[in-house]
This record gives C-alpha cells, sequence and structure tokens, in this order.
C-alpha cells in the first residue's frame, strides 16, 4: 500500500515538473521522467496509470430510500449480547475504542455494508457525535458503503499478487460473473472487489472471500492462496451451489506436512 501511495505521489511530482519546465530545453529534469516511464512500461505498469478506488468504500452519503438516518437500525438481541463483550474489553469513559469492532459486527448483521442508520446506532453506544464514527467508516476501505453480494470477493491488488497475476484473476472473476468491480450480480449473490496487501505475499496471489449469506451468526472470512483464473471461477460455482469450498492454504498444507500443525489455517497460527 505504501509502495501505491509513494508511486501515485511520485507520478503527482513528476506531472508538476513537466508543466513547469516544459518551456525550457533542461535535459537533467526530463531525462529521469523519460527513463522511469520507460522502466515502468517495460514491466507492464506505469506510473501513469488511474488510481484504483475502492467504490464500497464511499466518503459522502446521500440519503435514499435504503439508507436515510429516518430508517430505524438495531442491533438484534443476540448481538446485543456481543456488544456488552466487546464493550467490556474497553474502560467505560473509553467506549469509543470498540467503534470499529461495533462496526464490523453492524455491518456483518446488514448483509454487508453499514447504512447511515447503523453507523448512527453504534455512535449512540460508545457516547460520540456521529461524525466520529462516520470518519472511521469511510477511512477503512474494509467498511462497505454501498450493498455487496452475499459472497464479497476481495482480490489483493498490491505489488506481490500483481506481478503474480491478481489482474487476470480479477478480470476472470468479472467476465464469469457478468459485473464490473463492485457491482452486484441480479441474483446478490456476488460481487468483486479490490483489497489492500491480507498479509500472505508468499501465497501469491490471493483473494479473500467474506460470506455474508448467514449474516453474523454464519459470517465467515476465508483466504485463498496461490489461486489461478481456473480455480476462482471453481470457487464461485461452488459457492453458488451452497458448497464450502476448501480454505487450506499452501502454509497449512506445509506446516502439515512437516507435523508443525495440524488442523489449524494460518490465521490459527
Amino acid at each position: 500500500m505504501l509502495a501505491r501511495l509513494a508511486a501515485s505521489r511520485f507520478n503527482e511530482i513528476r506531472q508538476i515538473f513537466r508543466q513547469v519546465f516544459r518551456p525550457f530545453p533542461l535535459p537533467f529534469f526530463s531525462l529521469p521522467f523519460h527513463i522511469t516511464d520507460f522502466f515502468f512500461k517495460l514491466f507492464g505498469f506505469p506510473l501513469s496509470q488511474p488510481s484504483r478506488a475502492f467504490s464500497t468504500a464511499l466518503n459522502y452519503h446521500l440519503d435514499t430510500p435504503d439508507n436515510n438516518p429516518k430508517l430505524p437500525w438495531e442491533f438484534t438481541e443476540a448481538n446485543q449480547a456481543k456488544v456488552k463483550e466487546i464493550l467490556s474489553h474497553y474502560p467505560s469513559n473509553y467506549k469509543q475504542s470498540a467503534t470499529i469492532p461495533l462496526l464490523d459486527l453492524a455491518q456483518q448483521q446488514h448483509g454487508g455494508w453499514l447504512p447511515v442508520s447503523a453507523m448512527d446506532a453504534v455512535a449512540k453506544i460508545v457516547e460520540v457525535p456521529p461524525i466520529r464514527v462516520y470518519e472511521v467508516a469511510t477511512f477503512y476501505s474494509m467498511f462497505n458503503r454501498a450493498k455487496v453480494g452475499k459472497y464479497h470477493l476481495l482480490v489483493c491488488g498490491t505489488t506481490p499478487c500483481m506481478i503474480r497475476g491478481s489482474r487476470g484473476i480479477e478480470e476472470a472473476l468479472l467476465k464469469h460473473l457478468g459485473v464490473k468491480r463492485n457491482e452486484v450480480t441480479p441474483d446478490g449473490l456476488f460481487s468483486v472487489g479490490e483489497m489492500e496487501c491480507m498479509g500472505c505475499c508468499v501465497n501469491a496471489p490471493m483473494i479473500t472471500v467474506a460470506d455474508y449469506s448467514n449474516g453474523s451468526e454464519g459470517y465467515t472470512y476465508n483466504y485463498f492462496e496461490d489461486v489461478t483464473p481456473e480455480k476462482v471461477v471453481e470457487i464461485v460455482e461452488k459457492l453458488r451451489k451452497g458448497e464450502k469450498p476448501p480454505v487450506r492454504t499452501l502454509a497449512m498444507i506445509y506446516f502439515i506436512i512437516v507435523h508443525v500443525l495440524e488442523t489449524y489455517t494460518f490465521l490459527d497460527y
């Protein structure tokens, strides 16, 4: 993420230099930029590429019939018990520290996205102005401010996965499902998004499947590593049939072989 941010900022600075020094025949300023362009185009990812956008992480709000402050929203009875358990981890005068886990719970309950009324409910629980919760929800791309599918497929887009073919994996998913990035399929089952590094670079490329099909009670968030365009299509079809694709990763298999772990996933480790 930092590398992509640095590349984006460097591109902006480069454009400024080009505009400022264009009238002057100064090869000192032009040569490095041309070399940089050549180098990045040679390897397939020029700095001039457009910035990626996480459209499910909207940083603004417009009232709609299904997303406005007038719609009632509250945690279910089962989740209210979870709210109390979450709050118990923090001093009573630091309830705001529970904002992120409560937003995560609200998102799970609401089918994978956060309406403004859910954020207002969280703000009331942690006793802060609603704007403080809005700031958190719009800062982190893991919080979806727009509807997603019951199975939200997140493709890692950072450097190791990109070099290992994550763009082809995303294209395969979008083509197979017949949607654009962050669009939901007509049956409401699937959506495809992009996510920053998920920490499994050794087994790149990888995707994550956020399963909101059974609410917060059945919510799962599984990694699938060392995937190919063919494998991700197989994962989609198994999910469509109601099956649970195996989530064993190369890291997990390695641990089993050397008898370090037996039935644990890399996340458990």
